[in-house]
């Protein structure tokens, strides 16, 4: 009898210590869960000194997979009904935008909140994509989601295996928030690494100084403020030049319009929202001589001084034009990684 309760008790402790393993393992689980399968391997943006900090979005971490997939999309018909890839519009060889239409440059956007001429969209990369995605492309992703390839491909970038519009404009997204200019000649001289010619320095003390007065709205490094004026191209308003006005519906932004970056400006006429001006030098004699004053126009345009244009000689204007070629950056319209693939 003593036997056998002393048995009891022994067989009642091994179940005690078996149970305490157990648990022990479960909690070890719950604490340190297995790791997953899927794993991508990050993409680092090389962001040059002197450039503001990127703001990335935490819902869409910039991954070598995800910007493949967006490069991959970009180049591709698939996303659009018609026959449209966003590559028939924007060509890297003019800065991403089309020689002869004044479709805005996809350059250096990882730093934009406002999107489009009139800023029909702000906040975030991911948001204009969406836009692109369900509006102005109509993307069919039923289309994708057939395709082999692309449920591979984004498989890989975002573990999933039904694709739907958000997960298109995710990959649109990282791909765009990739595409960085910063290796222009003026970059360079920046950075101390060349020096500008006469002509070039001296236009670049005119973009700089209140004397061409360019650098309050196309601010050094980004060659933009992100912001919407009215630059005096018009003085009456209409459904045609209303600009930011049908976006905000507030009068006081009639004749507004986004202001682009000047990188890779060179490559980029015609100039202005609607493609009016086909050189720098028409241009640059807007703002010389022919700025139309209305009740909205910005505040820039007609400071003491400007009232009547600025005044520029003409050495000072092909100076102007020279530091604005300076802004071109062959490396990024020949970098292979942003090219069709």
């Amino acid at each position: 009898m003593e036997k056998m309760y002393l048995l009891l008790n022994k067989m009642k402790s091994v179940g005690l210590v078996l149970g305490l393993i157990i648990m022990s393992t479960l909690v070890s689980c719950v604490k340190n869960p297995p790791e997953s399968s899927f794993k991508t391997t990050p993409y680092d943006i090389k962001v040059p000194k002197g450039f503001p900090v990127i703001t990335y979005n935490p819902l869409n971490p910039m991954t070598q997979e995800g910007v493949a997939l967006g490069r991959k999309l970009y180049y591709d018909p698939i996303l659009s009904n018609d026959g449209r890839s966003c590559s028939q519009c924007h060509f890297q060889a003019n800065g991403f935008t089309t020689f002869a239409s004044n479709s805005l440059v996809h350059a250096n956007l990882a730093w934009s909140t406002n999107f489009l001429w009139k800023g029909e969209v702000s906040g975030t990369l991911e948001d204009q994509m969406v836009f692109e995605v369900t509006k102005f492309f109509s993307t069919d992703v039923s289309k994708l989601n057939a395709n082999e390839e692309y449920r591979g491909l984004f498989k890989k970038a975002f573990n999933i295996t039904t694709i739907t519009e958000k997960d298109v404009a995710y990959g649109l997204a990282q791909f765009f928030r990739g595409l960085v200019s910063y290796n222009s000649k003026f970059d360079q001289f920046s950075r101390g690494e060349t020096d500008l010619s006469p002509s070039e320095l001296n236009g670049y003390i005119l973009f700089t100084t209140e004397k061409g007065d360019c650098f309050h709205c196309h601010s050094i490094p980004l060659t933009t403020d992100n912001s919407f004026r009215n630059t005096g191209l018009d003085s009456v308003y209409n459904s045609t030049n209303w600009g930011r006005y049908e976006v905000t519906h507030n009068p006081l932004d009639k004749g507004k319009f986004k202001v682009p970056t000047l990188r890779n400006i060179e490559l980029s006429a015609p100039y202005m929202h609607d493609g009016r001006f086909a050189t720098l030098a028409e241009v640059i004699e807007h703002y010389n001589s022919g700025v139309k004053i209305s009740s909205t126009i910005d505040p820039i345009m007609t400071k003491p001084g400007k009232q009547y244009g600025l005044k520029l000689s003409v050495q000072e204007k092909k100076d102007l034009i020279s530091f604005l070629k300076t802004l071109t950056d062959t490396t990024f319209i020949n970098n292979k990684a942003f090219s069709k693939p």
